[in-house]
């Protein structure tokens, strides 16, 4: 019985240990982010790696997943001759969860791990260490403006994917299941509280992208420098970022009372 209960206790006191390196580097890197110089420059340059070259991924998977929102709701609200409310259906579904959570899903898998992957490279080649020699903080270089750049997409590809979601219901519900394209934005357009609706929405976008930023880059910063090392790190961000998306979105969702 000795062993498993060390085992237990050894995790526990791994876990809270990791817990409390990454709040210190948060703290560190919001202290970074408050301290000039300001890096726009690789700001903008990383907004163009984790954002734009997201984009195509981005559209056609809230094309497909409104398509499919539309067609199984079309199915189920036949049964209950309701299928003038499919809009408020494919919409209530992107707006409140599936928009936010499947684009931070997809971030992670996308942006993140390449954060994750790129951060841990260069401490495999002791990049990082050469900063240090050179008085430079690796933090305020390196780690900061791939955080901001994270969260700051997070809302907007969110957006877009809420758009793509729409039109994607939209093309099936009016195109393939000729329904009224009138009763389609009615029902959307009244199903929807803008002030609630929109703000839980752009909210949950900015918990996840501070999470994945977070997450993203201290795994690249504590992974070991070897190609293994860069490997498991970038693993354990795409695992453990996910989760935690999952379950802030549950605790988000109850705490908001939607």
């Amino acid at each position: 019985m000795v062993n498993p209960i060390g085992e237990v206790g050894y995790r526990s006191l791994r876990f809270v240990r990791q817990l409390g390196g990454m709040a210190v580097f948060a703290t560190a890197m919001l202290r970074a982010a408050l301290t000039p110089p300001l890096r726009v420059t690789l700001f903008v340059r990383e907004m163009q790696k984790l954002g734009v070259l997201s984009l195509l991924i981005i559209c056609v998977s809230g094309l497909t997943v409104g398509m499919v929102l539309g067609l199984q709701g079309y199915h189920t609200l036949v049964r209950f001759g309701a299928a003038r409310s499919l809009g408020a259906v494919v919409g209530l579904s992107l707006i409140r969860e599936l928009g936010p959570v499947l684009t931070a899903l997809l971030v992670t898998g996308r942006a993140g791990s390449a954060a994750t992957a790129e951060i841990g490279a260069m401490v495999a080649t002791e990049q990082l260490d050469g900063l240090r020699m050179l008085s430079i903080d690796p933090v305020h270089l390196v780690a900061t403006p791939k955080a901001l750049a994270l969260i700051s997409i997070m809302p907007l590809l969110s957006a877009l994917f809420i758009v793509c979601g729409l039109f994607g219901g939209y093309l099936v519900g009016v195109g393939m299941m000729h329904l009224d394209p009138g009763s389609y934005l009615t029902s959307l357009r009244s199903a929807i509280d803008y002030p609630s609706d929109i703000t839980c929405s752009v909210f949950k976008s900015l918990v996840f992208g501070v999470l994945l930023a977070i997450i993203a880059t201290y795994r690249g910063f504590t992974s070991a420098p070897t190609s293994e090392g860069v490997s498991a790190s970038t693993t354990a961000t795409v695992v453990i970022a996910s989760v935690t998306v999952l379950m802030f979105d549950f605790i988000i969702t109850a705490l908001w009372g939607v």
